[in-house]
């Protein structure tokens, strides 16, 4: 069974990550050389769900190292590990200078106020994990539409909702950088039901919270699908944006394969001076690791 965004986005109020999902961890995986690259003007980062779910934890991590990259990005693989599981897989990050940048794994959404407890609840528990592993922000997704529930009063269930979120972690730190939260949609062919497909709608949510831990996390393959026009905000909004995953459409395949021109989206990146996580989110066509050289490439390629 894979881990997959698409089915955790579908069954947001299900139930937790199967432990069979997890590929079993080893203390084998041998260091790795990565080559000596330039610098991208932001860190880069790998969804760790998109590529060799069928291998060992931690050589995954070794290939996301041979890759050339030093952030990943997890959906709660570390939902079922035990003490001895965490401790390896911290060995093997800090042997192959890896950080977690972000993780997903909340399963109540903040647009229904009737889950704002198990929501929060769920919140607290999620820092201990995340402590364990140095990993400074979860990101949050609003659940499907509430039946009976006006759209208004979802948008408000989700300002509130994080706005508590927000008061959990005021002031705290992960690994030396603010505790954050991270708001995402999915666009509506993903998951029609999902309450917040919109990134204007997201922006406004996350405006009104008006907190530094709270941030929007720029998915651009599912806004090019639901709305298009993803220069403009990032020029509009970088001040509120914390995340950006990346992936080309049609496909969710790595970028130069579709319609996104990410070039030109690096390069704005680097104009506006944003110096946040750039994840990326694609299922490559080819051999990973070299998909993932090629995709960190066209950064410096467009950035240089």
């Amino acid at each position: 069974m894979k881990i997959s965004r698409r089915g955790f986005a579908q069954s947001l109020a299900g139930a937790a990550i199967s432990a069979a999902a997890i590929p079993a961890l080893r203390a084998d995986v041998p260091d790795v050389v990565v080559e000596s690259t330039s610098a991208t003007p932001f860190p880069l980062s790998i969804m760790l769900w998109t590529v060799w779910t069928d291998l060992p934890f931690e050589q995954r991590l070794a290939n996301v190292a041979e890759a050339g990259y030093t952030n990943v990005e997890l959906v709660g693989e570390y939902a079922k590990w035990s003490d001895a599981d965490f401790d390896r897989a911290n060995s093997a990050r800090r042997r192959l200078g890896i950080h977690f940048d972000a993780t997903a794994g909340l399963h109540n959404g903040i647009c229904n106020p009737s889950v704002r407890d198990p929501f929060l609840a769920e919140w607290k528990q999620a820092l201990t994990p995340m402590h364990r592993l140095d990993c400074p922000a979860m990101i949050v997704l609003s659940g499907n539409v509430v039946p009976g529930l006006s759209r208004e009063q979802q948008h408000q269930s989700c300002i509130e909702g994080l706005k508590r979120a927000a008061e959990l972690v005021e002031g705290k730190q992960i690994d030396g950088q603010p505790v954050c939260l991270l708001l995402e949609c999915i666009d509506p062919q993903e998951n029609p039901h999902y309450f917040l497909q919109s990134a204007a709608e997201a922006i406004e949510i996350v405006r009104a919270v008006n907190h530094p831990q709270v941030q929007f996390l720029y998915d651009l393959f599912h806004e090019q699908i639901a709305e298009g026009n993803l220069i403009e905000k990032l020029q509009e909004h970088i001040d509120v944006i914390g995340l950006i995953h990346v992936a080309d459409v049609p496909g969710r395949n790595q970028p130069g394969t579709g319609e996104i021109n990410y070039a030109n989206i690096y390069r704005k990146l680097a104009e506006l001076k944003y110096r946040h996580v750039v994840a990326m989110e694609f299922h490559p066509i080819g051999d990973p690791i070299a998909t993932l050289r090629a995709a960190k490439q066209m950064v410096l390629s467009a950035t240089s």
